[in-house]
């Protein structure tokens, strides 16, 4: 049997269950929901079973209630097969003793939710699952946690071993859980197969509506080329259509992309509005992300070695991958992230904010000197603004990079971080 790489989605998943009836772990397609709930789940029902699935779909029409007859808590894999069942299992949580009684499995929000009639309020509770960060897959040695730096932590001490080619290899790979343990060319392969499927099959599960292969393929294309921006549809529109015989409306690649999202191939940040000591305006687009760098570099057909010999790019894909892994520690964290940017031009690439109020300031670079001090001066810019008479002081301002043996704290405070250092 092969073994478990423990997720950081465990401890997040036992302590929902102490607290609700039902928890919905939802994610991209082959990230690990089903195999994380199965650590917990005392029974299992698969939806999507090939030798039950039409049996099990008839029997959520007919009895739903028979199908979460078992012990608990009960997972329900693939459960947006059959929407039907959400109302079931909020009235069984309602009628049932205790919590924790149910899990769900979903890769992608359910085409159709007319059958859905109660949003789950009370009883159902959400959990996020991603790729696996490097943390999880034994990638970066963890002697740098977040969570000491919102406590206060003073000196900061960690190392990393990861090389630049190493380093290019990880963006490349991903985070996919099985393909941690292949060989290298192998692994490379996987994000290949999974970036086709959702091109042929699975960018149609989102809306059961048929979509052109070759204009998906430019989209994400195109997606790939604006990580890290906040560009609108109409660009991605134009960058399709410069390649296209045909014009592509913006209404069209607003569908693409809305399917993207149900499949949770891409997750765009949203914009952080703190309290400022100026009337600066800031600027409240989304940015663009994928929710794993690796399907950015299947999009643009490149491997670790084109990523080596154009910095440009391996420093947008890299910026995808930080991105990636600060949402896995921040969910552990009870927080969010956001990034910042004003009219003025004042950027901050991701502000971990947590319910507490606590937050913290990172800038993402792949490496070097003078890009480090950059992110530094940009950092203790970004501060300056922060008006903490209204709001708290940052718990920490960090340069995040991806070169680097150490982790340490300068003599103005910002502490340089190299991601293969760390942790939740």
């Amino acid at each position: 049997m092969k073994k478990y790489r423990k997720r950081i989605a465990d401890d997040i998943l036992k302590r929902k269950l102490e607290g609700k009836g039902a928890v919905l772990i939802e994610g991209p397609k082959w990230c690990g929901k089903t195999t994380t709930a199965e650590q917990i789940a005392a029974s299992v029902i698969y939806m999507d079973d090939p030798e039950k699935k039409e049996q099990n779909i008839a029997m959520s029409e007919i009895s739903p209630k028979r199908l979460l007859i078992g012990a608990v808590p009960r997972l329900i894999d693939e459960w947006q097969l059959a929407p039907k069942l959400w109302d079931t299992i909020r009235f069984e949580v309602d009628h049932r003793d205790g919590l924790g009684q149910f899990i769900l499995t979903g890769s992608a929000v359910p085409a159709d939710t007319k059958e859905i009639t109660h949003s789950g309020t009370g009883r159902f509770t959400w959990l996020t699952m991603r790729p696996m960060s490097l943390y999880e897959s034994g990638d970066s040695s963890g002697d740098v946690s977040l969570k000491d730096l919102f406590d206060g932590a003073g000196e900061i001490d960690g190392a990393s071993e990861l090389s630049f080619e190493r380093l290019a290899f990880l963006v490349c790979r991903g985070g996919w859980p099985q393909a941690v343990d292949m060989r290298e060319e192998i692994a490379l392969d996987q994000a290949m197969d999974y970036y086709d499927a959702v091109v042929h099959s699975d960018i149609n599960r989102a809306d059961q509506v048929q979509k052109n292969p070759e204009r998906v393929r430019r989209l994400m294309r195109s997606y790939a080329r604006n990580q890290g921006g906040q560009v609108p549809n109409t660009v991605l529109a134009r960058d399709i259509a410069a390649n296209d015989e045909a014009s592509v409306s913006e209404e069209t690649v607003a569908s693409y992309v809305n399917a993207l999202r149900k499949i949770f191939v891409v997750e765009d940040m949203p914009a952080w509005n703190p309290n400022l000591r100026s009337k600066t305006a800031i600027r409240s687009s989304d940015t663009r992300y994928y929710v794993d760098p690796s399907i950015a570099a299947a999009a643009l057909g490149i491997g670790p070695n084109d990523l080596m010999n154009d910095l440009k790019t391996f420093g947008f894909l890299f910026e995808t991958l930080c991105i990636r892994d600060l949402r896995v520690f921040a969910d552990a964290l009870n927080g969010e992230v956001y990034h910042y940017r004003d009219k003025e031009g004042q950027e901050c690439d991701a502000v971990i904010h947590l319910r507490n109020g606590r937050y913290g300031l990172i800038e993402i670079k792949l490496g070097g000197d003078r890009l480090i001090e950059e992110g530094a001066r940009s950092l203790k810019s970004m501060e300056a603004k922060l008006d903490t008479d209204r709001m708290r002081e940052p718990s920490f301002l960090m340069v995040l990079t991806g070169t680097g043996d150490y982790a340490y704290r300068r003599p103005d405070g910002v502490c340089v971080v190299p991601i293969g250092s760390l942790k939740n």
